[in-house]
């Protein structure tokens, strides 16, 4: 069966928020290009054992063709770095969005405050929706035109059914506790960045901490984007993104 390209969202969207990327990509790239939900987002299902990232990636594994290519945005890269570890032979290539390997700040590693992830746990708690609209406004801090960033992937969120509540937990969880570094280093795929410089969420000292951690490991910044490099500077990411496929 023919290789594909495998696009994975973040923590609270779905897979709509890459229609405009997968538009451009399938009139460039030979190979076919398609999103796939994480399993409780975007109306796909949220079956009961699903307890942990391991179980996400089985999930998302079952879908997967030999020797796939994996773009995953922030949630989605710690997917597909765990997809290439476990599941070596679906994986051919990654390639890293506005994500970090280890999210949550470390004494030796550059990442978001753990204060920032348990309050966004608490307000999960009370208000899912409202968490996500301000985990929206974080995504696009910083863009020169985070307004209409917002707006963007409001609108595209909005074509698919509401995350479930679990696996919104779940993927919090995720954020919060998995160390991936180790998959980082020892992937014998090859492996990209695509970065935003102005990202609140994984600052830019962790380009190079990755770099050291895999020597293979290439990456590219786009200077005026933040967390969301694929709405808000779309032909350029799609430019950088054709250079890597």
């Amino acid at each position: 069966m023919q290789s594909e390209i495998v696009l994975l969202h973040g923590w609270g969207m779905n897979k709509q928020v890459w229609q405009l990327s997968i538009e451009q990509l399938q009139q460039v790239q030979p190979l076919p290009v398609r999103a796939i939900n994480l399993a409780g987002f975007g109306g796909a299902a949220f079956p009961e054992h699903c307890k942990s990232l391991d179980d996400l990636a089985d999930e998302i594994a079952t879908e997967l063709v030999d020797d796939s290519v994996l773009i995953g945005w922030s949630l989605g890269g710690l997917v597909a770095l765990n997809l290439a570890h476990r599941y070596p032979a679906k994986v051919a290539k990654v390639v890293m969005v506005a994500s970090n390997p280890c999210f949550v700040e470390q004494p030796d590693w550059p990442g978001i405050k753990p204060k920032v992830l348990a309050g966004f746990k608490q307000a999960l708690a009370d208000d899912s929706a409202k968490t996500i609209e301000r985990f929206l406004a974080i995504q696009a801090m910083g863009s020169e035109h985070a307004r209409d960033d917002i707006k963007q992937l409001r609108q595209l969120l909005a074509q698919l059914p509401a995350p479930h509540p679990e696996a919104l937990s779940l993927g919090l969880d995720a954020l919060n506790r998995c160390d991936y570094r180790a998959y980082f280093r020892e992937l014998t795929q090859p492996v990209f960045g695509l970065f935003g410089r102005l990202d609140a969420l994984v600052p830019g000292d962790v380009i190079e901490r990755m770099s050291a951690l895999n020597p293979h490991f290439k990456a590219f910044v786009l200077p005026k984007a933040s967390h969301a490099p694929f709405i808000s500077h779309k032909d350029e990411f799609v430019t950088h993104l054709k250079s890597i496929l």
